[in-house]
């Protein structure tokens, strides 16, 4: 059902492993595999080497190990990832006037010089889009096209891995038809299980369906709006998204937590990670939130709301440490969490002014379970600034350090122990590395920011 229109959606390819195999040309064509490595590890990111053996995002990474016993394991470089993909947005911005970013790796945009346009144009506007995202950043993009932002999502998997797929006006239903009603924006397990109990398990058989019919098992607002997406009717704006109405962080942990110096210390860290999130937005927050999650997955949530914003950070962790005391069960702790919500532009002074760590806890704080369980914070476990471990004397080297020599520059660890050190020193325009062993302790052996990698 064409109407002219003309929406984009680039996605980038296997993104969070990509920036790795970028960055570390030596892993170009290996399988990589990102996230946490210890017993509680989640995959945030799997190369499409790794994939070709059944390990993807968000499963288990022990069991994404079994599965390609081969793959290279690295800890998450959030502000690398950040920064390339600041790049990328900032080559969207160019090729159109509005850019609505979904995540880190993707977005839509809807160019002004496309309105009308024939699919030949499109397809040509695209190409040189992609194009332009590789010489910029080095890496490869899917792009989709279509007449709404639900079809050129669409397009954009259909185009995976480094395509393009422009879905004409004329073959939108041919497309939607036999894609599962889960393809949809808004049909979750509930839905979806609400639909297969009518016989309806495709997106083509829910656009069969009477409007009536659709909104009395999926409600009026929901059921209208699914029922349109399903005949391919989308107008939805292309928007810029609004600022963030919280900043999180959380770590679950390899070893339940189970004293309460170490949940303490733990919830130190983490809200250090939130707050720098805080602290690059320009803004300030009101309410703080600590979740705490059990070995059996149930989940406590104390939250503080104060009249003043602040950005201060040891006034936040001291809020976040007493909440914590309050919401630690009985047990151990296997997740932390903290948020920072009821975020204002500019910090005015005092905020939970007298309110220390020894203070009582406050009668207002709330205190729920919730059994949801998420996914760890890929930024969370990093460490120190921009995702960079901070080595400290006696501490030892992580596989996947950045770090720095004053002799062979910039590298990353490969392995350490019994006092010595694997570094592969290369970068994004080295290529493959020269791998050197070296003293732990090496004086000249520094720890680096992950930026140096896309020198």
């Amino acid at each position: 059902m064409g109407s002219g229109r003309w929406v984009l959606h680039l996605d980038m390819d296997a993104f969070y492993a990509a920036v790795e195999q970028l960055t570390r040309p030596t892993l170009r064509d290996r399988p990589v595999l990102v996230g946490g490595s210890g017993p509680r590890g989640v995959v945030a990111g799997a190369s499409y080497q790794a994939r070709v053996f059944g390990a993807r995002s968000a499963m288990p990474m022990g069991q994404a190990r079994r599965l390609c016993p081969q793959a290279v394991v690295l800890p998450p470089r959030g502000g690398l990832y950040s920064a390339v993909s600041e790049q990328v947005m900032a080559v969207l911005a160019e090729a159109a006037p509005i850019v609505e970013p979904v995540s880190l790796d993707e977005a839509f945009l809807e160019p002004p010089a496309l309105a009308g346009a024939s699919v030949a144009e499109v397809e040509e506007f695209a190409t040189a889009l992609r194009a332009a995202v590789r010489t910029r950043t080095g890496l490869p993009a899917s792009v989709g096209a279509g007449s709404g932002k639900q079809l050129a999502k669409i397009a954009s998997e259909l185009a995976k891995p480094d395509g393009l797929r422009v879905v004409a006006p004329d073959e939108e239903q041919h497309v939607l038809a036999p894609l599962p009603v889960r393809a949809l924006w808004g049909i979750g397990p509930v839905a979806e299980t609400a639909l297969h109990r009518l016989g309806v398990r495709t997106v083509g058989a829910l656009a069969a369906l009477d409007r009536r019919e659709a909104t009395d098992v999926l409600g009026v607002a929901i059921g209208t709006e699914l029922h349109r997406l399903a005949r391919g009717i989308d107008e939805r704006p292309v928007a810029p998204r609004g600022a963030a109405k919280q900043v999180s962080a959380e770590t679950t942990f390899d070893a339940d937590l189970t004293t309460m110096t170490a949940v303490h210390d733990a919830v130190a860290r983490i809200t250090e990670a939130a707050h720098r999130r805080l602290v690059s937005s320009d803004r300030a927050a009101r309410t703080v939130t600590v979740k705490i999650r059990r070995t059996d997955f149930a989940t406590h949530t104390r939250s503080e709301t104060a009249t003043l914003a602040t950005a201060d950070l040891a006034t936040l962790t001291a809020v976040a440490q007493r909440l914590a005391r309050g919401a630690v069960p009985e047990g151990g702790v296997r997740l932390i969490g903290v948020s920072l919500a009821g975020l204002g532009e500019e910090p005015p002074p005092g905020l939970f002014d007298g309110l220390g760590p020894a203070d009582t806890d406050n009668d207002a704080a709330i205190d729920t379970v919730d059994d949801t369980v998420d996914l760890p914070d890929p930024e969370a476990d990093g460490g120190g600034e921009n995702g960079a471990a901070q080595h400290e004397p006696g501490r030892a080297w992580r596989a996947g350090d950045d770090v720095y020599h004053l002799e062979h520059g910039h590298g990353w660890v490969q392995g350490a122990g019994h006092g010595r050190v694997t570094v592969r020193f290369e970068t994004r325009s080295s290529g493959p590395g020269r791998a050197r062993t070296l003293a732990a302790d090496d004086p000249a052996l520094r720890s680096a920011d992950p930026l140096g990698s896309l020198a």
